[in-house]
C-alpha cells in the first residue's frame, strides 16, 4: 500500500478540523449543566422547561469533559469536577450504594450494568484529568461492580438488580457487556489491575470470539440468565434505545474498535494476544457495511436489522456513524490497509453533509430513512460521548484507553 494512504489520520488540516469539531461540541453540551448534574439538550441546545440531571448524561459529560481537560481545554475542569461531584452526590444510593438513574432515584426501575459501566468510565477519566474527589468515586466503582455486577462464573456482567440489590433481571446483555469492556479497559490502566483486562477479554470471547462470529458476525444482543439467545426479544418495541429487537450494526462496530484497544492493550501489557482479535474485528466491520450501510437504496447506516439481513428500523443515528468512523480509523492505523482509509473518508464526508448543524450547533442525533433530521429515537441532542470519541480516536495509538492515552500524548509535546 502507498504510505500516503495513511495521510489522512496524520494530515494537521484534518487533525485542526477534528479539534475545531471538538471545541464546537463542547462549547454546545456545556449548556446541559443542572445543579445536581447534567441533563438533556433539545435541538437548539436548551434544556427542556422542568428538565433534571440524569446519571446516564452526567457520567457521560464527566468523561468527555475530563477527556476535554486532559487536552489542555480551558474551563473543563470545572465541568468534569461537577459531575463527580453529582455522582458522589444525587445520584448516589446512600442506603444501598451504587448508582440510580435519577437523583434520588425517582422513578427509576432498577440499578443497570449499563449504566454503572459508564459511571466507572467517568470516575477512570476524571482520575486521570486530577478531578477533585475522582479518586472516591472510582473506588467506590469497582466495588459496586466487583460486588453485584461481574460474574466470575460466567465471565460476564449481570444486567439489572432492584434498588436493595435484590430481584435480578433474568436477562444478559450484550450491550451492557460491550460498554463494561470499554469501562474495563480504562481501569485496567487507571489502577494498573490486570484482572480488568482479564475480565474484558472473557466477554470479548463470549459475546463475539463464541457467538457473533459464528452468527455471520452479526452481534446476538439478547439472552436468558443462562445466556440463551432470545432473538425475539423486543420485536413489538424494535426501535428500543438500548434494547432493539434483531441485530444493531452500529454495536458490531463499536465492538470492533474495542477489540483492536484489547488488542492492543494485552500487547502492550505483554500478554498473550489470542489471534482471534483482529480477524473478528474485521468480520464485524466488514458486516455492517455489507448489510447495512446503503441497503434500503439511501446512503447511511440503518439501526437494525431482523434475521434475515432486512432492514427493521431504518432510521440513521448519529453514534453508529461516530463509531464506524472512529473503528475506520482503527483499522487503518492497525493494518494500513487503503480500503479502511476509503471508508474513513466517505464516512466523514457523509456525516459533514448530513449530521453536523452548522445552524443550531452539535450534530443532529437522529435522521430518517431520507436522511433529513427526525427525533423518533432520540429526540433532541443529549449526547456527546460518541462524537466527541470519534473526533479524538483518530489521532491516537490504540493502547492506552482514551484518557490515558491523551495524557501520555500530552505529556510527549
Amino acid at each position: 500500500m502507498n504510505d500516503t494512504c495513511l495521510n489522512w489520520l496524520d494530515a494537521s488540516v484534518h487533525a485542526a478540523w477534528r479539534l475545531a469539531e471538538g471545541q464546537r461540541l463542547l462549547d454546545f453540551a456545556k449548556a446541559a449543566w443542572l445543579p445536581d448534574g447534567f441533563g438533556s439538550l433539545d435541538a437548539t441546545g436548551h434544556l427542556l422547561p422542568g428538565a433534571g440531571a440524569d446519571t446516564l448524561h452526567t457520567a457521560r459529560m464527566t468523561h468527555c469533559f475530563a477527556l476535554a481537560h486532559i487536552q489542555g481545554v480551558p474551563g473543563c475542569l470545572a465541568y468534569a469536577e461537577h459531575g463527580v461531584a453529582a455522582l458522589c452526590g444525587a445520584m448516589r444510593d446512600a442506603n444501598y450504594g451504587g448508582w440510580f438513574s435519577h437523583p434520588g432515584g425517582q422513578d427509576d426501575s432498577g440499578k443497570s450494568a449499563y449504566l454503572h459501566a459508564f459511571v466507572a468510565l467517568a470516575a477512570s477519566s476524571a482520575q486521570v484529568a486530577g478531578a477533585a474527589a475522582a479518586d472516591l468515586l472510582l473506588a467506590d466503582a469497582v466495588r459496586i461492580i466487583e460486588a453485584h455486577f461481574w460474574s466470575e462464573e460466567e465471565g460476564a456482567m449481570r444486567e439489572t438488580f432492584s434498588r436493595a440489590w435484590q430481584l435480578p433481571e433474568p436477562y444478559r446483555g450484550a450491550n451492557s457487556n460491550m460498554h463494561a469492556t470499554e469501562a474495563f479497559l480504562a481501569l485496567a490502566d487507571v489502577t494498573g489491575d490486570p484482572c480488568w483486562l482479564d475480565r474484558a477479554l472473557r466477554i470479548a470471547e463470549r459475546i463475539i470470539h463464541s457467538l457473533a462470529a459464528a452468527n455471520q458476525y452479526r452481534v446476538v444482543e439478547h439472552f436468558d440468565a443462562h445466556w440463551q439467545p432470545l432473538p425475539h426479544y423486543n420485536l413489538e418495541h424494535p426501535a428500543d434505545h438500548f434494547r432493539p429487537y434483531g441485530t444493531t450494526p452500529g454495536h458490531g462496530l463499536e465492538w470492533a474498535r474495542l477489540l483492536l484497544h484489547l488488542e492492543a492493550s494485552l500487547t502492550q501489557a505483554g500478554r498473550e494476544v489470542p489471534a482471534w482479535l483482529l480477524p473478528c474485528a474485521r468480520g464485524l466491520f466488514d458486516s455492517a457495511c455489507n448489510l447495512a450501510w446503503h441497503v434500503d437504496g439511501t446512503e447511511g447506516f440503518i439501526y437494525t436489522l431482523d434475521w434475515d439481513n432486512r432492514p427493521v428500523v431504518r432510521a440513521r443515528l448519529h453514534w453508529v456513524h461516530a463509531e464506524a468512523c472512529a473503528v475506520a480509523a482503527a483499522l487503518l492505523l492497525r493494518t494500513g490497509e487503503a480500503d479502511y482509509q476509503r471508508w474513513y473518508q466517505r464516512l466523514w464526508g457523509f456525516i459533514d453533509n448530513h449530521f453536523i448543524d452548522r445552524v443550531s450547533g452539535s450534530w443532529h442525533h437522529e435522521l430518517d430513512a431520507n436522511n433529513r433530521p427526525a427525533g423518533t429515537i432520540w429526540p433532541g441532542k443529549p449526547d456527546l460521548y460518541h462524537a466527541y470519541q470519534a473526533l479524538l480516536l483518530p489521532g491516537l495509538p490504540l493502547a492506552p484507553s482514551l484518557a490515558s492515552n491523551l495524557a501520555r500524548n500530552v505529556t510527549k509535546r
